[in-house]
């Protein structure tokens, strides 16, 4: 799961973006509005969590030109203390949900995992596919009543694919899906998270299938 986090106080911006990778996202920063609309035109965010006063281009602007752009990302929206008006202007351009500034993380945080399994389609915390299940809320695989060991890259590879199980999921949306602006992630880095995920499944009877030139697909391993 990839999330934006545009903001223009860089303290409450980094903090925002460490609690969320430490709960397992990949999380991009920006600053203001006008690097947050170009970046969301060129990128598939699962969640944007946007500030409605953003220097250069507000936040409303920033929402009216996503959703004009047909975007489907989630968008939670912060707002001042007593800002009413600009709260149900959001929501009626498209917001999914919004917070009051100062808020509690811990609320954010399962603000946060609630519209992400919204856009996924989900209505629980688990998703499972085969033997395996993903808590999306504690971070934790299991198989057949037992808990599995799986690095970060590798969780974040697992629940990308769980989430459309069966179906391809472009090389690229899973580079996006792991990576922050940050990262040098490449495509051959790609396939080794893909490779050990695949040892990972196996005695589970799963395995990561590749789809030529395309990308790759959660399937059932062959007898």
């Amino acid at each position: 799961m990839r999330i934006l986090v545009a903001e223009d106080n860089t303290t409450l911006a980094d903090g925002l973006a460490a609690v969320l990778r430490a709960a397992g996202y990949a999380v991009d920063v920006v600053g203001d509005g006008v690097s947050a609309d170009a970046v969301i035109s060129t990128t598939d965010f699962d969640l944007v969590v946007l500030d409605l006063n953003l220097p250069e281009m507000d936040g409303l602007d920033v929402l009216r030109a996503m959703r004009a752009r047909r975007s489907n990302s989630a968008v939670l929206i912060l707002t001042a203390r007593g800002a009413m008006d600009e709260r149900i202007k959001g929501l009626d351009l498209g917001a999914d949900d919004y917070m009051t500034k100062p808020f509690d993380v811990a609320e954010l945080e399962a603000r946060v995992r609630v519209l992400l399994r919204r856009r996924a389609g989900l209505h629980a915390a688990e998703v499972s596919f085969g033997d395996v299940t993903l808590d999306t809320v504690s971070r934790t695989v299991s198989a057949r009543g037992a808990t599995l060991d799986v690095p970060a890259r590798e969780l974040k590879l697992l629940e990308t694919l769980m989430l459309k199980a069966g179906k391809v999921v472009a090389k690229q949306a899973i580079i996006e899906s792991l990576a922050d602006f940050d990262d040098d992630l490449s495509a051959n880095a790609v396939e080794q998270y893909v490779s050990r995920l695949r040892k990972r499944l196996a005695p589970y009877e799963l395995t990561v299938k590749t789809a030529r030139g395309l990308g790759y697909y959660l399937d059932k391993a062959a007898p």
